[in-house]
């Protein structure tokens, strides 16, 4: 497969060992490949020539971008970095007391650090308004909790590169769950999240049924409503802002090869692995497309001898990695050496599809599909067996129960046979992955078992230096039919991209995939913004009825943006932009001069307590008409206490040079609302207030509410010119909303791919 120069910036900015000088030691995607063979080959018993002999066998997996083991491993394998080559967990349950979801969210800070995403389930917390014994309190409820994760995680990620992932779920029956099921509605709430609920076959029952439905804690029911009501609420949600998601739980504790010894509540960020207490995620993805013979001709086939000498090779890759790598926490490591979980899956599906002439989704599609997946599946569970054969069956492997499990019961006699006789290695095989980088670093191939999302587009991308490059992005399959047929020759009808699918293509994707999949499957839906709420509720019934595991859609809105757009040129008009001037380069929007200060200001002071200290903080905010409103336009912090005094007058100089500069400055009370301390924050008046500087972020907030400058709910409330100019800033100005912008490169248009936010310019990932 060719490398493209774009996929070779990608490579060198994420995946390159580099010394911490930035000078290179992998010269080459070739020692990349190498560097990561030699490390899952250390483990091999039997002396070096062993080990070569493994390290050559795969390195030659590696090659052509064949098989994509996932980011984690390509960065941090061979490196000696103190990071995990597991991309993401489920952490511990939570426990319903103070003191131990403080030592849980330390935990979780731990694992993010060191580059995992995690996965929590809320549904162990006591709901709003529960008695708290022995300290005459109410209980604050779950939602509020991930308050205090969603602060943490904007912290940890302010000290890197790599931006954390979460996920929430929380049961269908928790008291809270419509307040969770709208949490995401209050704008910069829970950015960090991705949130799913969590549904029972009971449930789902009852919905068909028109039943009532009990919202209950620890045996005791809160209150009862109809259970319609509740899924048109989850479902008006998710048709309106994209989440939250829909987990099918008892069928995936039903279909878990480990249900004799595990029960699960929870995934990983993007859904793909459900997992217990403690459980990880470890990825790879065998390239399908990187497998195509005779591509677009009568013989197009996938080279299935190919495939069936891959599986086994890479499986043993994967279990090797539980050995290599290292773990945030002492639980992780146990959790991960006593099931051996490994999560193989595939790439490329999409443009194998295009390359073997079938229209994603039809049943010529779907007869390769199965016939290809079948092949993975069986090669899978009996490499597994053989290197149990060899190095012994996961601890826990109860074989009795083991072989009783539904995907056990539906393999081959011929599969089964070998795993009673040899035993397993690993206790689940299969996953379906989000691959969006590195599948761009392969030469662009489409990702996991999504549809192609574009034949052909840009990309921004933002160097370390902080230069920005645009680079064209062409589909592989596409890239191909180019140079073999011409620029001039028409696309065959089997060339279809995401947005010219029924959503039926997608179901009938993910449903035949689930039936070979051990885990579950990340995959979004995309539907036409014109979709009904009844179509769109009839998707998550039918994806329910095909045996899915989860469901996830993505529908633009005015709220959550379009799933593909393009920036508008900026609205030229004399004297509309007295102040601003545009660089070049990028995005940037710089301000010329700052507002002139009358001589005299109106402004208020507020008293602020904070525990720790033994004197109040007095924030005084001066305020400036503009266009016939009062903004914001200086701040100053005052306190009989010296020990903040070096920090406050920095940040009332710094604030006030930002508010003195005009636009819609809001921002600055989401960014300091946002800021975490690690040594804990306190309650005040009945909300969890992670730091100092978030308390005084909310005054600030409280202040430009009662000016008019902020609605309650957090909105702007500008001049026309103002909002004109704030819109011009961006690139706004256009026929069409342009979508959420990109927390990285500020571009319009973010779509969700996957179970994650993706940006289609910078390639910027909530997931990676």
């Amino acid at each position: 497969m060719d490398e493209t120069a774009f996929a070779r910036l990608i490579w060198d900015m994420k995946y390159r060992l580099k010394r911490p000088d930035g000078t290179p030691v992998d010269n080459s995607v070739e020692d990349s490949w190498f560097r990561i063979a030699e490390a899952l080959s250390a483990v091999e018993v039997g002396g070096k020539r062993v080990r070569q002999t493994w390290s050559r066998k795969f390195a030659a997996a590696l090659a052509d971008y064949r098989f994509l083991p996932a980011g984690r491993i390509w960065a941090g394998a061979g490196t000696q970095r103190s990071v995990t080559l597991f991309n993401c967990f489920v952490m511990g349950q939570l426990p319903d007391d103070l003191n131990g979801l403080f030592e849980h969210l330390r935990e979780a800070a731990l694992t993010m650090q060191q580059g995992g995403g995690i996965g929590y389930d809320f549904s162990t917390i006591r709901p709003r308004g529960a008695p708290v014994s022995g300290v005459g309190a109410d209980a604050s409820g779950p939602v509020s909790f991930m308050d205090v994760w969603d602060s943490m995680c904007a912290t940890i990620m302010s000290a890197g590169t790599r931006r954390g992932a979460m996920m929430a779920t929380l049961r269908c029956d928790h008291p809270d769950i419509e307040e969770f099921i709208h949490a995401k509605q209050q704008k910069g709430r829970l950015t960090n999240f991705n949130m799913s609920v969590t549904v029972t076959d009971a449930f789902m029952a009852a919905v068909e049924e028109d039943r009532p439905w009990d919202l209950v804690f620890e045996g005791h029911s809160y209150r009862s409503l109809r259970a319609r009501d509740l899924w048109d609420q989850i479902m008006r949600a998710t048709y309106d802002y994209a989440e939250p998601g829909v987990i099918f739980i008892d069928r995936i504790n039903a279909r878990n090869n480990l249900s004799y010894c595990e029960t699960i509540a929870a995934t990983n960020p993007c859904g793909e692995q459900p997992l217990p207490p403690y459980g990880a995620c470890l990825l790879g993805s065998i390239n399908l497309a990187a497998l195509v013979r005779d591509p677009f001709t009568a013989k197009a086939r996938l080279d299935e001898a190919a495939l069936e000498k891959l599986v086994p090779i890479v499986v043993r890759m994967l279990d090797n990695v539980i050995d290599v790598s290292r773990f945030p926490l002492r639980e992780q490591e146990r959790e991960a050496k006593a099931k051996r979980r490994i999560g193989l899956g595939v790439t490329g599906l999409a443009d194998a599809f295009i390359q073997c002439r079938a229209r994603y989704g039809s049943p010529e599609s779907i007869d390769l599909m199965k016939r290809w997946f079948t092949r993975i599946r069986d090669q899978a569970y009996l490499a597994s067996a053989d290197i149990a054969a060899e190095k012994g069956s996961f601890p826990l492997f109860d074989q009795e129960a083991f072989l009783a499990g539904e995907n056990i019961r539906n393999l081959p006699d011929k599969v089964r046979k070998v795993i009673a006789k040899k035993g397993i290695r690993n206790a689940l095989v299969t996953s379906i992955a989000p691959t969006g980088t590195i599948s761009l670093v392969a030469g662009n191939v489409s990702s996991g078992i999504e549809p192609v999302f574009a034949f052909c587009h840009h990309r921004r991308v933002l160097l370390p230096n902080g230069e920005a490059e645009e680079h064209e992005v062409v589909n592989h399959a596409y890239a191909l039919f180019r140079e073999k047929f011409g620029e001039e020759t028409a696309l065959p009808d089997y060339f279809v991209d995401a947005q010219s699918l029924a959503p039926e293509d997608h179901l009938k994707i993910q449903a035949v995939a689930q039936d070979y999949i051990d885990s579950s499957i990340s995959k979004t839906i995309n539907l036409p913004e014109e979709t009904s709420f009844t179509a769109f509720k009839d998707i998550y019934s039918e994806a329910y009825r095909l045996g899915c595991k989860g469901c996830t859609t993505y529908r633009p809105n005015p709220v959550t943006g379009a799933v593909l757009s393009t920036k508008p040129e900026p609205v030229k008009q004399a004297g509309l932009l007295p102040v601003i001037t545009q660089q070049e380069r990028g995005d940037i929007v710089h301000l010329t001069q700052p507002l002139d200060r009358p001589e005299a200001l109106e402004g208020r002071t507020y008293k602020l307590k904070w525990p720790e200290s033994d004197h109040a903080i007095y924030i005084t905010l001066n305020d400036l008409i503009e266009g016939g409103r009062r903004r914001p336009f200086e701040v100053f912090i005052n306190s009989k206490n010296m020990e903040h005094y070096a920090w406050t007058v920095a940040l009332t100089r710094m604030i006030s040079a930002v508010f003195r500069r005009g636009g819609d400055v809001a921002f600055v009370v989401e960014e300091l609302k946002a800021v975490f301390d690690p040594r804990g924050g306190y309650w005040l008046g009945g909300k969890y207030v992670p730091s100092l500087l978030a308390a005084i972020g909310g005054v600030i907030e409280q202040h430009m509410i009662e000016i008019g400058f902020l609605t309650a709910e957090g909105g702007s409330m500008l001049t026309e010119q103002a909002e004109k100019r704030i819109a011009l800033e961006r690139g706004e100005i256009g026929d069409r909303p342009p979508g959420r912008q990109c927390p990285r490169c500020l571009s319009p248009g973010l779509i969700h791919q996957e179970g994650c936010d993706t940006c289609p310019s910078c390639g910027w990932s909530k997931c990676s």
